[in-house]
């Protein structure tokens, strides 16, 4: 028989039985639809943290100097010690880095993320628990703020440590509405501060504003919370290409102006975005991991259902197995059209389920920010697991229906 005859008689046993059929396909589906899914979501999460959390925390063409690594949750206890007692970063590193770096289109230290928070009070408003940090001019260059009203915090209210503020969007408007927020007085740890600017909206990541904040003088920072907050040089240079030789300048200079000897490692940690987003790969790698065996299990699952199915279908169609056999049929034909009948369940399962998994891709994306996208891989990967589980499962069925004597088959009852 011609391959196509093969693969057309077999789906035609498919349409024979065709609830029989569906719940053969039930295991093989929900596997590779759940393979699908999975691995769409996670793209898509690790597009969506690349595109925007990581570039809205740090920024574009940036990176930190920092006393600690973004990924300390990939430390051991140990290492996590050692890490604790690093000296703070402050404006003495910060000024180390400007002067190892003077093509930098700005250098800003800011102090306090993403602690501490505090109440908002204008008259008889109060926002609770809003995000305040302390910054210096070049930090919102750095970040890349764009101001609605008002001004930046300037170079003078830094070193004058004035009481000024720069709110952030929602923070302007759930204190002021729509009115005038510039040179209004509001109360922040019982200080009272002017607003001098309002900075325009940033938009929200996975429901997480970034827009819920307010920026002072680091210097009026520091006098209301003190100097162990957590402080971080951000540098933006004018190139994407740049960032790497400005990094490996800014960590010879932090190691300078530390005393560090040859054979010390660095007592800081300098990275971009790019940091955060591998840390986040970290923990996506974990869901990958558990992926495959759920997946394998639900495979073997089908490949056993299959497996059954085939032996039933050769003890119902063992008079057909004797009459082809009678007329010609060698064993290995009878062989390869069992194999396809398998084959074409497993890869049959294994459409259904690219598409239903596609299908809820497509229903997360549609409710939900993340961007889910289904990759050709993992596309590949299932239609192939489909088929081959078909043909692994396919063998025992199909050989023994090509051992069938064809005298004792035809005597079979019909």
């Amino acid at each position: 028989m011609r391959p196509d005859d093969i693969f057309r008689l077999a789906f035609g046993q498919l349409r024979v039985n065709p609830l029989r059929t569906v719940f053969t396909l039930l295991g093989i589906v929900v596997s590779v639809g759940f393979l699908v899914a999975v691995v769409a979501i996670i793209q898509g999460m690790n597009a969506y943290v690349k595109e925007n959390i990581a570039e809205a925390m740090i920024g574009m063409n940036t990176f930190q100097v920092r006393r600690l690594p973004i990924s300390l949750g990939l430390f051991t206890d140990d290492e996590f010690r050692l890490l604790q007692k690093r000296p703070r970063v402050d404006e003495r590193d910060a000024a180390a880095v400007e002067s190892a770096l003077p093509d930098a289109l700005a250098i800003g230290l800011s102090s306090g993320w993403p602690t501490p928070r505090s109440d908002i009070i204008w008259r008889n408003r109060t926002l609770g628990s809003v995000l305040v940090f302390g910054v210096t001019e070049g930090y919102q260059v750095v970040q890349d703020y764009r101001f609605t009203s008002g001004r930046p915090l300037s170079d003078v209210d830094v070193r004058e440590r004035r009481n000024v503020v720069v709110l952030g969007a929602d923070v302007a408007k759930d204190l002021f509405d729509q009115g005038n927020a510039i040179d209004q007085e509001v109360r922040i740890a019982g200080q009272r501060f002017t607003v001098v600017g309002v900075v325009a909206p940033k938009g929200r990541v996975l429901g997480q504003s970034f827009d819920a904040f307010v920026m002072i003088p680091i210097p009026s920072f520091e006098s209301i919370w003190g100097r162990r907050q957590q402080t971080v040089v951000s540098v933006k240079m004018r190139a994407a290409e740049e960032v790497g030789p400005a990094m490996a300048r800014a960590q010879e200079a932090m190691r300078i102006a530390r005393h560090l000897r040859p054979s010390e490692r660095d007592d800081f940690d300098i990275g971009t975005g790019e940091a955060f987003i591998a840390f986040w790969k970290q923990l996506t790698r974990v869901l990958f991991a558990v992926v495959p065996a759920v997946v394998a299990i639900g495979i073997l699952v089908g490949g056993i259902v299959i497996m059954n199915i085939m032996l039933m279908a050769v003890t119902e169609r063992t008079h057909e197995i004797g009459l082809r056999k009678a007329v010609g049929a060698t064993s290995a034909d009878v062989r390869r059209q069992f194999l396809a009948e398998s084959a074409a369940l497993a890869m049959a399962g294994g459409i259904f389920g690219v598409l239903s998994g596609s299908g809820l891709a497509l229903l997360v994306s549609t409710l939900s920010p993340l961007p889910a996208r289904v990759t050709l891989w993992s596309v590949v990967l299932s239609l192939v697991l489909g088929a081959g589980i078909g043909v692994l499962f396919g063998v025992y069925p199909a050989t023994r229906a090509a051992r069938l004597d064809p005298i004792t088959a035809m005597r079979a009852e019909t």
